[in-house]
């Protein structure tokens, strides 16, 4: 007898069906389920965008909070079927889009303990990103693992970067201290660090300036130095992202976990070993 994780999806039931019809786009009870639930995350964000208008929450406040919680209501009922349709749950809560589910439901319940919370709603705008699914897009889903690859693989490499322009904000910070002391702005080191982390950056508030010719030279130096500094990272990726798209993934969801972006010659999922 086969095992869960074996089962071929005919063999799955209802929860192979529950999972055609949340996980995919290609039926039509599985377009139509997508297609709502865009339009529902559409109505919500408009909801909390509303009642942070003044004059909108005085006047339809207690409306828009019903709104607020009855689609946080509808989403939590959906984020429960989709841990119900997938046999490794867990694998689900943890991925990008689980996380997201979850966190489109947390604010509303939040709100109860911190008042205003439900603000934090707004980042219900990333399931949006499943429209790319439904529209038939799905090779735009394929281009976003690739771009997500390049980040990993780049990982490393921008650790020792950040730790590297770390390095050098913390030295020039204590420098500048020294140089031109707090008569001229810069009266502890975390805020000389700022003042620097805003010169590397090439951003340039200028709520704090070095007044010394000494300090002039250094801000100078530094400024010279964030152009080269601007240019490392956009190297990094776009190597990482050149050997990334060399590697054409699929777009299938995994029946077992819930989890995109496997390889095109793929049979089962890297990530729990279900059949795909």
């Amino acid at each position: 007898m086969l095992s869960p994780s074996e089962q071929s999806p005919a063999d799955g039931g209802f929860r192979h069906r529950l999972h055609t019809i949340i996980f995919e786009a290609d039926t039509p009870a599985g377009k139509a389920f997508d297609v709502a639930l865009l339009w529902a995350i559409v109505f919500s964000i408009i909801a909390v965008m509303l009642e942070s208008v003044a004059a909108m929450r005085e006047q339809y406040g207690s409306v828009l909070r019903a709104v607020e919680w009855f689609f946080t209501a509808l989403f939590t009922v959906e984020y429960v079927l989709r841990i119900i349709a997938v046999r490794r749950p867990f694998l689900y809560m943890r991925s990008f889009f689980g996380l997201v589910d979850l966190l489109a439901i947390l604010p509303t319940l939040l709100s109860i303990l911190i008042p205003g919370a439900q603000s934090l709603l707004v980042v219900r705008v990333l399931r949006l990103l499943r429209i790319f699914r439904v529209l038939k897009l799905a090779h735009l889903l394929g281009q976003a693992e690739i771009l997500i690859t390049a980040l990993r693989a780049s990982r490393p490499k921008i650790t020792v970067f950040l730790g590297t322009v770390l390095t050098i904000v913390v030295i020039t910070g204590a420098l500048m201290y020294v140089i031109e002391g707090g008569n001229n702005g810069f009266d502890s080191i975390p805020r000389a660090m700022y003042w620097a982390i805003v010169t590397v950056t090439t951003v340039g508030f200028g709520d704090i300036t070095p007044k010394t010719m000494l300090g002039q030279f250094v801000a100078s130096v530094l400024m010279v130095m964030g152009y080269g500094i601007i240019a490392v990272p956009t190297g990094i990726v776009s190597v990482e992202l050149a050997a990334a798209t060399r590697h054409a993934v699929d777009t299938r969801a995994c029946l077992g976990c819930g989890v995109q972006g496997h390889d095109l010659d793929a049979s089962h999922c890297k990530y729990c070993g279900h059949s795909l």
